[in-house]
């Protein structure tokens, strides 16, 4: 013969007091702990993407070549455009590569503009080790 209980609800298994010790009580919800938690990770990320900013993206340095040409063996002249704040100056990496990619020249030009002007135009001449085939400018920034 089975032993029924008034209070436990048929499916429910029953358990022998004692044998399996203390049964724990449907954890309760903390919808407000998650809502902390997502709030501090987006506060971490938010800072943290406003400091990369400042060290590396400063958009007042901006470059764009405009043509290179007269390619040799031996060189290559690279015109680009530096904008710059007014009456400012920079310091711009310019390089070569050849056709398979290789780095053949590497220069450090530097540019200046005068009190009213922002943006320069200039022409400079890479001397290279081996024929290039791209002329290229890869970042400019503010003169140390």
């Amino acid at each position: 013969m089975t032993e029924t209980h008034a209070t436990t609800t048929p499916g429910a298994p029953l358990f022998p007091p004692g044998r399996y010790g203390r049964r724990r009580e449907p954890g309760r919800r903390r919808p407000w702990l998650t809502a902390l938690l997502l709030a501090v990770v987006l506060a971490v990320l938010t800072v943290a993407a406003y400091r990369l900013y400042q060290r590396y993206g400063d958009p007042t340095y901006d470059a764009q070549v405009i043509t290179y040409t007269d390619v040799t063996d031996t060189g290559i002249l690279v015109d680009f455009q530096v904008t710059v704040p007014p009456g400012g100056s920079a310091v711009c990496v310019v390089r070569a590569r050849s056709a398979d990619g290789a780095e053949v020249a590497r220069e450090e030009v530097p540019v200046s503009a005068r009190p009213d002007e922002r943006a320069v135009r200039v022409q400079h001449r890479l001397t290279t080790s081996a024929r290039p085939f791209i002329g290229e400018v890869v970042r400019c920034r503010p003169p140390s």
